[in-house]
């Protein structure tokens, strides 16, 4: 008998093809209450799950006790109760590396976004207000040659420090659960402690994933220690910041600009007090929203939940302990 998979992310026509000469598919197309509804239906007799932005909790996985992979299309895993999946041998994968070089891209947008004030210059122009020379009102500050902190030295803080490094000239510190001998080698990094990183950077930069370790760890201390002149980029998770505590920042000016491509809530409400803030750069979670990464995300996702219904380990396997030969 066939596997049967429940699929809440559409797929290319290539990917789809492929899914479905190996597995039978469920395919909830959106997850409004009518999709979450045949979600909960199809779940009895689900073997994989295989989409991203759904919390799996345990009381939602209950429903599915013939349940043997979760392919997740997305790096961060915190939507997923591991715990709960590896007591029941349940595989979760993900798909990290394929989306490194984008989301890196997509964090040195924000650098110089806000650094030289382009959404909000460009808006001057489209508003018919520029009408003489720009002056000192409306001047932005230099990137090349500006000191770049990085918190969360992973695979996109490397090549965020690679692009800073070779492209710009930015000398590059970094906080880390540990040291990094050949990052500090590669870039002529420099390993800082959290409070020393926050006041010596002029950009400070989030690549970290969202754990209990990590919810919270930027707030109104860790914002009082920037200087008044350093930028905020946020390319990791919004609950690894206090938003409160960043609008309070933007707000006083504590600090100059924000870029953020993360919130605490998604979609970001439309009456949150960070879209009324001219020294902030929001984004709707762009990181890796580009055609060729988003094809290259989901088939990666297709690999390892074959894989794994085939009785084989999956190449990007988060909890290792539930794999059993």
């Amino acid at each position: 008998m066939n596997k049967h998979v429940v699929l809440y992310k559409k797929l290319s026509p290539a990917l789809m093809a492929r899914l479905q000469a190996q597995v039978e598919v469920t395919l909830i197309e959106r997850l409004d209450n009518d999709g979450l509804m045949r979600l909960r239906d199809a779940l009895p007799g689900a073997h994989g799950l295989l989409g991203a932005s759904l919390r799996l909790d345990a009381g939602l996985l209950d429903l599915a006790p013939k349940l043997e992979a979760v392919a997740s299309v997305s790096v961060g895993v915190d939507n997923y109760d591991i715990d709960y999946l590896t007591r029941r041998r349940i595989l979760l994968s993900n798909t990290p590396d394929v989306l490194t070089e984008t989301t890196a891209d997509t964090g040195f947008a924000l650098i110089l976004a806000t650094a030289r004030r382009v959404v909000e210059l460009a808006s001057l122009v489209r508003a018919g207000g520029w009408t003489g020379n720009i002056g000192p009102a409306h001047f932005g500050s230099d990137v090349h040659g500006k000191t770049l902190g990085i918190i969360g030295m992973g695979r996109i803080g490397e090549a965020l420090a690679q692009r800073g490094h070779f492209g710009f000239g930015m000398p590059i510190l970094y906080h880390s659960n540990s040291a990094k001998p050949a990052v500090e080698k590669r870039f002529d990094a420099q390993y800082r402690s959290l409070p020393e990183l926050l006041q010596q950077a002029d950009f400070v930069c989030l690549t970290l994933p969202l754990t209990a370790a990590t919810e919270g760890l930027i707030g109104a201390k860790e914002f009082a220690l920037m200087r008044p002149d350093s930028i905020f980029i946020n390319i990791s998770r919004g609950k690894v910041v206090n938003e409160p505590a960043l609008i309070q920042a933007l707000q006083q000016r504590q600090i100059r600009a924000a870029g953020l491509d993360v919130f605490e809530r998604e979609p970001l409400p439309a009456n949150s007090p960070l879209l009324q803030l001219d020294n902030l750069v929001a984004t709707p979670h762009i990181g890796s929203a580009t055609h060729e990464t988003r094809e290259a995300m989901a088939r990666c996702a297709v690999d390892n939940l074959l894989a794994a219904l085939a009785g084989q380990r999956p190449a990007n396997l988060v909890n290792g302990d539930a794999w059993q030969r």
